[in-house]
């Protein structure tokens, strides 16, 4: 595991936000150049580098940021055979980073993921969008036409209710991306050309009730309030299926946060996502998955949790007995994911002895800001 790295004199904001209480997570087989473009965003930050492929190659990380980096070795050392739920040649090992950080907060981002730029030309903090999103309360129950009233300039609008207006604890912030959009590989196919240029400038509310596609791209989170969730699934190297890591946890997530009425918000912060990956490469790991989602996207439409389901731990192990009831049917990779479900979170639990269930339950309550 490295070590930490800091210079003095760099550009970096006096004063930014959550500083000491947020980590950034990245997955990457390759040196990290990239983090040059964020660093006056990102470096007064501690970042987790989870590092997938072969262990035995050198990362490279700019000077100047402070961070640990995790190979291969490190997470079958620190968890032991645990280390089976951890995936392998896939963007779903990041999760390692969640389970390790101390931070209330996370934010993970891609290494091919750059810094945009506004329709006036400006870069975009994403990270501290995100934050914004995070420590401003969700609408999950009744929808704002105005989209995020928290937001400077906005407000409630004629008709919602005054009860309703104090707002749920936000758990997660799902940012977007211009230039190459998040596509499926038959549309990649379809469309190869196609680029997004469309900027919106809207926060809001994903309604309790409705699923959402997560990228895990640029996305951040309440580790307290929901880290327990954000398991990327076991996908890659020796599974049969791939690319659906983090679509996998915003489905699990969302059940879980309707059930415990946190809210999740969607829209800013975009950043620039730089490359396509390979279409062809990209069908054969969604092969499986395509068909597959038309089974699992209704199951956690009609998934249910029990009033006893009152953290998110144990909501997390009643999903996945229900997926071994009810996916263990249509392939046996659902008896392994439910199996290695629970193994995630009893490692979870054995690194964060602290976040008791209890105290997971407690962090959720009166979380919400006023306005």
């Amino acid at each position: 595991m490295a070590g930490t790295v800091t210079v003095p004199g760099s550009s970096v904001p006096s004063t930014p936000l959550l500083k000491d209480e947020l980590d950034i997570v990245i997955p990457t087989i390759r040196n990290l150049d990239f983090l040059e473009m964020w660093r006056p965003f990102f470096q007064p930050y501690h970042l987790i580098i989870v590092q997938d492929g072969d262990p035995s190659k050198a990362i490279k990380v700019p000077e100047g940021f402070d961070y640990d980096l995790y190979n291969r070795n490190d997470i079958n050392r620190i968890l032991g055979p645990k280390a089976s739920c951890i995936s392998f040649k896939d963007s779903a090992c990041r999760c390692f980073g969640y389970m390790v950080s101390k931070k209330k907060y996370v934010f993970t981002i891609d290494d091919d993921c750059f810094v945009a730029k506004d329709p006036s030309g400006k870069d975009i903090n994403a990270l501290e969008q995100h934050i914004k999103n995070l420590l401003s309360p969700s609408t999950p129950f009744f929808f704002n036409t105005l989209y995020d009233p928290y937001r400077e300039g906005a407000d409630f609008v004629r008709g919602y209710p005054f009860s309703l207006r104090e707002g749920a604890p936000t758990a997660v912030s799902h940012g977007l991306w211009l230039n190459i959009p998040d596509y499926d590989a038959p549309t990649q196919m379809v469309k190869p050309r196609e680029r997004n240029s469309r900027y919106v400038d809207a926060v809001l509310t994903i309604p309790k009730g409705t699923l959402f596609p997560m990228c895990g791209m640029n996305l951040a989170f309440d580790r307290q309030l929901i880290g327990p969730a954000m398991y990327f699934g076991l996908m890659g190297d020796g599974q049969p299926i791939g690319r659906y890591d983090d679509m996998w946890a915003g489905w699990c997530v969302k059940v879980i946060c309707d059930h415990l009425s946190l809210g999740v918000k969607t829209g800013l912060p975009y950043l620039w996502h730089s490359k396509a990956s390979n279409p062809f490469v990209n069908l054969k790991k969604e092969y499986k998955g395509i068909f597959w989602q038309e089974d699992i996207i209704p199951f956690f439409q009609n998934a249910t949790l029990s009033k006893e389901c009152d953290t998110v731990q144990k909501c997390y192990i009643s999903l996945s007995e229900q997926v071994r009831e009810k996916l263990g049917k249509i392939d046996p990779y659902f008896l392994k994911l439910a199996d290695a479900m629970v193994t995630w979170i009893e490692a979870w639990d054995e690194l964060n002895p602290s976040a008791t269930p209890d105290a997971v339950a407690a962090a959720g309550n009166g979380k919400a800001a006023a306005k």
